[in-house]
C-alpha cells in the first residue's frame, strides 16, 4: 500500500463520528491531566494517583457485577476512595508509599474476586485494563468538558495559592492558607479526572497518562507557568498522535497515546542536548 493511499485510508478513518468523539475525548482529558499532572509531580502525587487509577477497578467492577454503568459509578468512586485515601494518609503513622501499597494491591485484588462473579469477566477486562476510547460517548464528551472547565477555572482562580502550597506548604500555612480544603479540592479533582480517563487508556496505563506529560514538560519548562501550559498542550497532542498511531498502524488506541507521550518524553530529554550541541 502506497503512502498516498496510506493518508487516504486514516483520513476517511476520521470521518466516521466515533472516530471524531474518540479524538475530542483525547484532547480534552488530555489537557486535563496535563494540567494537574503538572501539580502532581511537584507535590510528589504520582504513585496517588497510580493506586488511584488501579483502585478505580475496583468501581467498575461493581458497576459492571450490579449491571450499572460503569462510567455513572466509577466518578463518585473516585472521590469516595481518594478523600478516603487522604484521611488514612493525615490519619495514620505509617509511610505514605507502605500505605498506597496496601490500598493500591488489596483493592486490586477484591476488584479481580468482584470480576469473577460477572460473566463478562474474560470478554471485559482487556476494555477495563487498557481502555476502549473508541467506546466514548456524546455524553462522555460534555463530562470531560465540563471537567475540564471545572480544572481550568479552579487553578485558574487559585494559582498563586497552588503555587505556594506546591513549593513552599509551611509557608502557606504561616500566612493562613487554608492548606487542607486546597489539598483536598485538588486531590477530588485529580480522582475525578483519572476516573473519567480510565475509559480512554484503562486503569493498567492512567498513571503514565498524568505524569509523562508533566515530566516532559519539566524537563523543558522552568517557570512555573510555562511548565502547566506546556504540559496541558503536550498532553493533548499526545493524545491526538496516539490516535494516528493507532488509525495508521492498526494499535490499541490507549497503548498508543502512551507511547506518543514516552516519545514526547524522551525528546524532551535529548532537546537540551541537542541545543547545546548546535548552539
Amino acid at each position: 500500500m502506497s503512502l498516498a493511499s496510506e493518508i487516504t485510508r486514516i483520513i476517511d478513518l476520521f470521518q466516521f463520528p466515533f472516530m471524531q468523539r474518540a479524538v475530542i475525548s483525547g484532547v480534552l482529558t488530555g489537557l486535563a491531566g496535563g494540567m494537574l499532572g503538572s501539580f502532581t509531580i511537584l507535590r510528589q502525587l504520582s504513585f496517588f494517583s497510580d493506586a488511584l487509577g488501579h483502585s478505580t477497578l475496583l468501581g467498575l467492577s461493581f458497576g459492571i457485577l450490579l449491571g450499572w454503568n460503569p462510567t455513572a459509578i466509577v466518578l463518585p468512586f473516585a472521590v469516595l476512595f481518594a478523600l478516603g485515601v487522604t484521611y488514612l494518609l493525615e490519619r495514620t503513622r505509617l509511610w505514605t508509599d507502605a500505605l498506597l501499597n496496601i490500598v493500591y494491591s488489596s483493592s486490586l485484588a477484591l476488584a479481580v474476586i468482584v470480576l469473577s462473579f460477572t460473566g463478562t469477566y474474560k470478554g471485559g477486562i482487556h476494555q477495563l485494563l487498557f481502555g476502549d476510547i473508541l467506546a466514548v460517548h456524546t455524553a462522555d464528551l460534555f463530562i470531560c468538558g465540563g471537567l475540564l472547565l471545572a480544572c481550568a477555572l479552579y487553578m485558574g482562580l487559585t494559582f498563586r495559592t497552588q503555587m505556594l502550597i506546591t513549593l513552599n506548604e509551611p509557608l502557606a500555612v504561616a500566612r493562613g492558607v487554608s492548606v487542607s480544603f486546597h489539598r483536598t479540592t485538588f486531590i477530588v479533582l485529580l480522582a475525578l479526572v483519572v476516573g473519567i480517563s480510565i475509559k480512554a487508556v484503562g486503569v493498567l496505563l492512567i498513571s503514565a497518562f498524568i505524569v509523562i506529560p508533566a515530566c516532559a514538560s519539566r524537563l523543558l519548562c522552568r517557570q512555573f507557568k510555562h511548565h502547566i501550559v506546556l504540559s496541558a498542550s503536550l498532553g493533548a497532542i499526545s493524545a491526538v498522535v496516539g490516535m494516528l498511531l493507532s488509525a495508521g498502524l492498526n494499535l490499541p488506541s490507549g497503548p498508543s497515546i502512551v507511547i506518543a507521550q514516552l516519545g514526547i518524553f524522551v525528546g524532551a530529554m535529548i532537546y537540551p542536548q541537542l541545543y547545546k550541541a548546535f548552539a
